[in-house]
């Protein structure tokens, strides 16, 4: 019998994942043999040395890449082996994304960019969902930027812009991508507890991809990659702790 993966209280989970590039002597594996699930409504932080694997993971997760082998699910759909088109719709509908550089798209006002997710997907919000986003757009204090474009905000705003956007479908998962890489350490970490925030108040599923051990002692959870494995599964630890381990596994390289 199929196990399915909301049964097992996960939003999304990979088995047996590998991902290789190149071939013959040239073949570097990326991600060797991983099994994981990312509970739901749950903040997860994925670390690891550079070309650990870890953002090579979060982009098969969120469908942008392929697998070599292994099977990925999104909920209870099976997403290895979908084609493109299908990719881009799941990705429309049910993903949500938080990157490093913001992703606003400059020519619209904050308004038009929230909304985006909705536009490309062809449809007005429902009643329920525009009240989603107004709550959304109050909570992070946007209201009085409505109609400004990106150039007009400071970094801080703009990705506050880039949470509301990646929120207002209510995705099954929300990806963040080293979401405090461009920000002072204040902004920084007023972005880090939003997403927590949004985990623990909104019951939103979030993975973040993040070298900072700050940034990750803000999970529920720390998922550590090393040479494409997962070497430890953790909940909450402090930034002394998390840098210990990091220390730890990039002495041992």
């Amino acid at each position: 019998m199929a196990i399915n993966t909301t049964d097992l209280g996960l939003i999304a989970r990979v088995a047996h994942l590998s991902k290789r590039y190149g071939t013959g002597q040239g073949t570097v594996t990326a991600l060797d043999d991983i099994s994981i699930g990312i509970r739901r409504g749950e903040f997860t932080a994925i670390m690891g040395p550079s070309g650990s694997g870890k953002s090579t993971l979060m982009h098969i997760m969120a469908g942008l890449d392929s697998a070599s082998s292994g099977q990925v699910w999104l909920g209870d759909t099976e997403i290895s082996g979908m084609a493109d088109s299908q990719l881009t719709v799941l990705r429309r509908r049910r993903v949500g994304f938080v990157f490093q550089s913001f992703n606003l798209v400059p020519t619209l006002d904050v308004m038009a960019n929230i909304m985006l997710p909705f536009e490309l997907d062809g449809r007005n919000p429902t009643a329920k969902e525009q009240a989603w986003v107004d709550h959304l757009i109050a909570s992070l204090g946007l209201l009085n930027r409505l109609g400004h474009r990106p150039h007009e905000l400071s970094g801080g705003q703009q990705q506050r812009v880039a949470i509301a956007r990646a929120l207002g479908t209510r995705p099954d998962l929300v990806f963040a991508d080293e979401p405090t890489g461009a920000l002072d350490s204040r902004t920084g970490r007023e972005v880090l507890a939003l997403l927590a925030t949004a985990a623990r108040e909104y019951d939103q599923s979030i993975a973040m991809v993040t070298h900072d051990p700050i940034a990750a002692s803000h999970a529920d959870r720390i998922l550590f990659l090393a040479d494409g494995r997962v070497v430890d599964d953790r909940q909450r630890a402090s930034a002394e702790e998390i840098s210990r381990i990091m220390l730890g596994m990039e002495s041992a390289l």
